[in-house]
């Protein structure tokens, strides 16, 4: 891997639950909407960022931390907003930091890692920010590192 961290502009989406459709005898879970182009959206920013990252190979530990900026509401107060943007308030609303990771690192399967098992330490922070985005960091845990 060669790229320190990529950015995904946008307000981040967490990973929704799938939908159960029967059709001829058979089962079938459908991805919702949302998520499938919020991970289209990770993929394609992570390729566009990262042009010459090659995935780390299978059973290699990994860090991985997540950096989510939410829109700021409209309606709060100039102290308020004030107090977000300096981190002193930030969102404890939903999405909830599991299912904002599981988008994530389901995205980056067979990108930048063979499979999201290889994520042994995960770090999710949530803050208010001017504009809506994520950032995320990637890297191979050392021996030194244990």
């Amino acid at each position: 891997m060669v790229c320190d961290y990529f950015i995904v502009p946008g307000e981040p989406v967490a990973k929704g639950r799938p939908k159960f459709v029967q059709r001829g005898g058979f089962t079938r879970a459908i991805t919702p909407e949302k998520t499938v182009s919020f991970e289209n959206l990770v993929k394609l920013m992570f390729k566009q960022q990262c042009p010459t990252a090659v995935p780390f190979e299978k059973d290699v530990p990994l860090r991985v931390r997540i950096t989510s900026f939410f829109t700021i509401p409209k309606s709060v107060s100039k102290k308020k907003r004030q107090d977000m943007i300096e981190r002193r308030i930030r969102p404890t609303k939903k999405p909830d930091c599991d299912n904002l990771a599981k988008a994530i690192c389901d995205a980056l399967n067979g990108i930048a890692y063979y499979d999201d098992s290889q994520v042994v330490e995960l770090v999710l922070d949530k803050f208010y920010g001017e504009s809506p985005e994520t950032w995320v960091t990637i890297q191979k845990i050392g021996s030194e590192d244990l």
